[in-house]
Order: C-alpha cells, then structure tokens, then sequence
C-alpha cells in the first residue's frame, strides 16, 4: 500500500489531512516536527511527504533540502502545506526540492488530486 508521511505539527491539521488521505485510499504515518520526520524516514521510507513549513527543531525547508540531499529519499516526492501564502514562499518551497506548495487553508480535493497526481508522476519514473 502506498504510504504517505504527514508532518504538521498541529494536531487538529495533522489529523484532518491524515483523515483525507486515509478516505482516499492510503497509509498514512505521522510526526510533529522535522528531525522526528527524519528519523522515521531512516527506517520506513514512505512514497510522499505532506510537509508543514513551520515546524519545532527543524523547519520544512530544512526537512526538505535533507531528503533530497540523501540518495535513500531523494526521489521522495514532497508536497509543502503552509500557512504562508506569499508567491516567495512558494517560490522558496519550490527552490528547496518540494514537488508541489499548497497553501492553508485548501480544498480538500485540491490536496488529495496533487498527492494522487504525485504518486502516479513517481510510479511512472521508478
């Protein structure tokens, strides 16, 4: 089953996208913050990463410019959900590696479509 890491570090918006993402069909997994997202992606590389940008330890930028530094998660797709809205954060995102920047509050369809469209770009590039 396709697995999804969700990293937020409210926990009313990490339970209402993993809810989402559940309904749709995927795994999800779940941290707080950047360095417990790292950690879990050592041992259980999931296939996308839905990532808060402002987060505690470490922030989403960070995480991000991380799993593509490493040749184990590198090819992680990674979508930033942020708060901030403005056209340089998005920008900034994008520059970091993310796949995809979607700004709170969303749609609910407009997440679900960019992490199935994601997945399916990556199963077609394995």
């Amino acid at each position: 089953m396709t697995t999804v890491l969700v990293v937020e570090d409210s926990h009313t918006q990490r339970e209402m996208i993993s809810h989402l993402l559940q309904e749709s069909g995927l795994s999800v997994t779940v941290a707080c913050d950047g360095v417990e997202a790292l950690e879990q992606m050592k041992g259980n590389c999931p296939d996308l990463v839905v990532l808060d940008i402002v987060l505690p330890r470490m922030n989403g930028y960070e995480v991000c410019r991380k799993i593509r530094a490493d040749s184990k998660t590198q090819k992680v797709a990674v979508v930033m959900c942020s708060a901030k809205r403005e056209e340089f954060d998005r920008y900034w995102g994008m520059k970091q590696g993310a796949d995809a920047y979607i700004s709170k509050p969303f749609e609910p369809h407009e997440l679900v479509g960019t992490v199935k469209q994601l997945l399916r770009e990556t199963t077609v590039r394995s």
